[in-house]
């Protein structure tokens, strides 16, 4: 496909993350860009300010007159349900209609591309690695799956776009979409069990890591966790690394802890390169750190460059993103909702803030994820001191039988524990005295961090 053969390009959801980075893409690149989603966020704000035109109603009546099916390109996402009546107007039409990750893949395909995977760390990694190509004035484009606090966006670019430019991507297991890329560099940070709704089981969702492993190109380089190196076990055809804490090839020695935040000496295969400071807390952001560097130093970037920009990379919005410090109160915002992260951040947060108390505001993600993971669920969240559990986020889910938050509420041992709605859960903090405070999850919860930061300065 030649994207040059379209002039515009329409989004069914485009305020998603991903889908809002390939249009901001789009749009650089010089064609007109609309598009379609349920709700207004503060990223289809920044869109509408970009010069796209985007409306909030699924009516034929609302597509843009300009649309042709010879000029127009339309990109959708799987979270559009099937009975979509602009999706099933524009298919009925003719329109050529590609899913996102299709779109990626198109998109990366003539370029040295380094796709990142993994169930969590994916986009704390890829945006490092970004951050540290850009610093060293290397010609590149990074498709994120989050806001990077230093560039304020999820598109990020250095130089002109030639053969040369290395295309940095999420590769997203959910719905199989990173068997779509074919990397020259591949990195696998985790691959705990996930999207039970689309893989049945854990085994399976194991063989689509594998079989995107084995789509590394010919000659190519994986950097893969030392945990979960057997998935590689079979790959001849390219090199690959492992890297952990302390454990795998290259590894983090003479580590410091200073209020959460790290210094360490990365050791590997004939390599040392001390005292890295990372710009930002937390166990696992020290993991990802060494996954970028390891990629960064395989394009021939030089250490000093490489320990500048990883202790200036101010992370990346809604992972471990501290939005009030004052007063002896800490609020931080997290998008964990997956077992493993919630207890990678619970327990990041108990070691910087010994002794104090920690209180999480936890929103589950999908009706699926939170049946397959109840028991993961509540033992993870019960390291908090206080719990104040919200209703599920559906995203693109229908409710299930039984299902809900009630499910992780009764096995959590948390001191406290409290259920609440959106509606009353400013209440219920105003009435708490909250030391340290995390809320955590990937549905809308970030719509309540303005206001639970307005009630917390009032203090």
């Amino acid at each position: 496909m030649n994207f040059k053969n379209y002039d515009s390009i329409y989004f069914l959801g485009i305020g998603g993350i991903g889908m809002s980075a390939l249009a901001r893409w789009f749009k650089h690149s010089g064609l007109k860009v609309a598009g379609y989603d349920r709700t207004a966020t503060p990223l289809t704000h920044e869109l509408l300010e970009e010069g796209m035109e985007i409306h909030f109603e699924d009516r034929i009546e609302s597509l843009p007159g300009y649309l042709k099916k010879e000029k127009t390109l339309i990109v959708f996402t799987p979270a559009i349900p099937k009975d979509h009546k602009q999706y099933n107007y524009l298919k009925s039409s003719g329109f050529t209609i590609l899913k996102r990750s299709e779109v990626l893949g198109l998109l990366t395909k003539n370029y040295k591309t380094i796709a990142v995977a993994g169930t969590h760390g994916k986009t704390t990694t890829s945006s490092l690695i970004a951050h540290i190509l850009k610093s060293a004035g290397k010609d590149m484009v990074a498709f994120l799956g989050g806001i990077t606090a230093n560039y304020d966006s999820n598109l990020v670019m250095h130089g002109k776009v030639s053969p040369q430019t290395i295309m940095i991507a999420e590769a997203d297991e959910y719905d199989r979409s990173f068997l779509r890329l074919f990397p020259q560099t591949a990195v696998v940070t985790s691959a705990d069990a996930d999207h039970l709704d689309i893989y049945g089981d854990h085994l399976q969702m194991l063989s689509a890591y594998k079989e995107f492993i084995h789509q590394v190109n010919k000659g190519g380089h994986l950097v893969i966790h030392e945990s979960i190196a057997p998935l590689a076990e079979e790959e001849k055809h390219i090199t690959k690394e492992t890297y952990g804490t302390n454990r795998g090839q290259f590894f983090a020695g003479n580590i410091k802890v200073d209020h959460g935040f790290f210094e360490f000496d990365l050791i590997g295969p004939g390599l040392k390169i001390e005292k890295i400071q990372l710009g930002v807390p937390g166990f696992h952001n020290m993991e990802n750190a060494i996954a970028a560097t390891m990629v960064a130093m395989k394009l021939g970037i030089d250490d000093k460059t490489i320990k500048e920009a990883l202790a200036s990379f101010h992370g990346v919005k809604r992972r471990f993103e501290f939005v009030l410090r004052k007063n002896g109160l800490v609020y931080i915002d997290d998008y964990a909702h997956h077992p493993a992260e919630i207890e990678a951040f619970l327990k990041s947060l108990k070691s910087m803030y010994a002794g104090k108390k920690i209180t999480i505001v936890f929103q589950p993600h999908l009706f699926t994820r939170t049946r397959d993971f109840a028991e993961g669920f509540s033992k993870s969240l019960s390291i908090a001191d206080e719990v104040l559990l919200l209703d599920i986020y559906p995203a693109r889910e229908e409710p299930i039988p039984g299902i809900t938050s009630d499910i992780l509420f009764k096995d959590i041992t948390s001191p406290v524990k409290v259920q609440c709605t959106k509606k009353d859960l400013l209440q219920k903090l105003e009435d708490m005295n909250v030391q340290v405070l995390a809320t955590v999850g990937a549905g809308d919860i970030d719509t309540l961090v303005k206001p639970i930061k307005e009630m917390l300065s009032r203090r």
